[in-house]
């Protein structure tokens, strides 16, 4: 239904976390090509953005993986862009990790 990507920033990213990490990941990769509708405990519009987020919780600790998708709605869109990962700490976070995401996108555009 949905074609999912993950670019090397990301790919890395997720590599260099725990078994059990790396296993939900890649769970939640399967579930967001195969559904259509995912809830907001995993997939979230990052407000003031083009992005989404992916939420994967191993024990108290969020890990965060941001992705772009081709169309205004996640559920209408057909492919979606693992960009960028990190473990969340706060909320200031996002603000590098969103301008990671941009400029990942930026170069995965050129190369496409």
């Amino acid at each position: 239904m949905r074609e999912i990507e993950v670019t090397e920033e990301c790919l890395n990213f997720i590599e260099s976390q725990d078994e059990r990490v790396i296993l939900k990941f890649f769970q939640l990769l399967e579930v967001m090509g195969e559904i259509k509708v995912i809830h907001s405990n995993f997939l979230k519009k990052l407000q003031s953005t083009q992005f989404y987020e992916l939420r994967i919780k191993a024990g108290n600790e969020y890990r965060i993986i941001i992705f772009a998708v081709d169309h205004l709605n996640f559920a209408e869109c057909k492919k979606a862009v693992c960009l960028y990962g990190f473990q969340k700490k706060g909320t200031k976070d996002y603000k590098r990790a969103i301008k990671q995401a941009e400029n990942i996108l930026e170069n995965y555009l050129k190369e496409k």
